[in-house]
């Protein structure tokens, strides 16, 4: 295999998840992250036949997991003919060669399955390259652990390290002169979105921001009238979409971007930059949460981090729980002297309580059925139209 083409052929449509539990990932949050995870390899294509978890103070340096669970592992994944394992949590380049060793399996982490998963979803040139450069930055590290060809030595005149140099050194000069190509395209790529921004005169930009498949694409469908691609699988939009949007006599400019997730590799982060720029150089964001996950609270913890880290979590926002007609909740008996969760909670309770001071305005919806969705233009038009007039009194004879 040659190092620029990243393979995803998967032999077999079935996987073996592996979680760990710690000090910062207790048994109910281990179970709630492989859950995601099982969501994740159906995306790319997988069943999930089995879920790993084993209690560590700190990963095997080797293998990740100790001897005992991995022996447990190996002797399931061969008499059910498992071909791929894929542990929620990064691996070294280390640890994913012996795994590969130990398991004769194809062996995944969060983070290239996620990549795989973009790699997939890629359709236009400029994601693909984004996509392209985050899985080369990846693999780069990981060389070794991907070819076996890359121990034998080149030897020979003419080569560049003289005789005796791996063709290890020579498959990473040329991931590192992709990278830069890649990098460079880049560039090109952002200075025109950078133009393209700038050419979009004085309409004020909103931005959707929330965790992947939390029905952004929906939203800006039912906003903007339009035909966005819209899925129940994570990472169903990868390409920023931007519309026109007027609600009554205001207009302005919506874009739909990426969803967010827990562990989101820094590579897609840093290779997303002209799509996450749209985020950053947004007047105002709408929040979406997907109030009917049980984790909704993370997601939104999640995605707010992630608002902040790139620069924009200060801006003007409206918080949206979305998906209001999927919400359940479990009734607790008066008798009942258990502890009141969350999970007890009806969506009034919830409403009356602690959710609305987390962020003004906050609002809940239906954007399937439609439901508060008058409220929420009007909250929308309100925050546009006073940022407008705010920025461009000369022209507020027009409201």
């Amino acid at each position: 295999m040659k190092p620029d083409s990243f393979s995803t052929a998967i032999p077999t449509h079935c996987c073996v998840l592996i979680g760990v539990i710690n000090k910062m990932q207790d048994d109910g949050l281990s179970k709630e992250y492989l859950e995601e995870l099982a969501f994740l390899a159906e995306t790319y294509g997988l069943s999930t036949i089995k879920s790993f978890t084993q209690k560590l103070e700190k990963p095997d340096k080797a293998t990740f997991i100790g001897k005992g669970k991995l022996a447990e592992v190996k002797s399931f994944v061969q008499e059910n003919a498992i071909d791929v394992v894929i542990f929620d949590d990064e691996l070294s380049p280390s640890q994913q060669r012996n795994l590969e060793k130990e398991l004769g399996k194809k062996i995944l982490d969060r983070t290239t399955l996620i990549l795989e998963i973009f790699e997939q979803r890629a359709q236009t040139a400029h994601a693909k390259t984004q996509v392209q450069l985050a899985q080369l930055q990846y693999m780069l590290p990981r060389l070794t652990g991907m070819w076996t060809h890359l121990e034998r030595q080149r030897g020979g005149t003419g080569t560049r390290g003289g005789a005796g140099e791996k063709e290890i050194e020579t498959d990473r000069r040329i991931v590192r002169d992709k990278i830069a190509l890649l990098k460079e395209r880049l560039r090109d790529i952002d200075k025109q979105m950078a133009t393209q921004r700038k050419n979009r005169g004085e309409l004020i930009r909103v931005a959707l921001v929330g965790y992947t498949n939390v029905g952004k694409s929906t939203i800006m469908n039912l906003l903007s009238k339009s035909a966005v691609f819209a899925e129940n699988k994570l990472f169903a939009t990868l390409d920023t979409t931007v519309r026109k949007v007027t609600i009554d006599n205001v207009f302005f400019l919506l874009s739909d971007t990426v969803g967010f997730i827990r562990k989101l590799p820094t590579e897609l982060v840093e290779s997303f930059k002209s799509t996450l720029d749209e985020v950053r150089e947004a007047d105002i964001l709408i929040h979406v949460v997907d109030i009917a996950h049980k984790n909704f609270e993370e997601h939104l913890n999640v995605v707010k981090q992630t608002l902040q880290d790139i620069g924009a979590g200060d801006k003007p926002c409206i918080l949206v729980f979305n998906k209001t007609d999927a919400f359940t909740y479990t009734h607790k008996d008066e008798d009942d002297l258990t502890p009141t969760l969350r999970e007890n909670l009806s969506l009034d309770e919830i409403k009356n309580t602690w959710m609305k001071s987390l962020n003004k305005p906050c609002l809940f919806i239906s954007a399937q059925n439609k439901d508060n969705i008058d409220e929420f233009k009007k909250t929308l038009y309100d925050m546009v139209k006073e940022m407008h007039v705010k920025r461009y009194p000369y022209n507020s004879l027009l409201y």
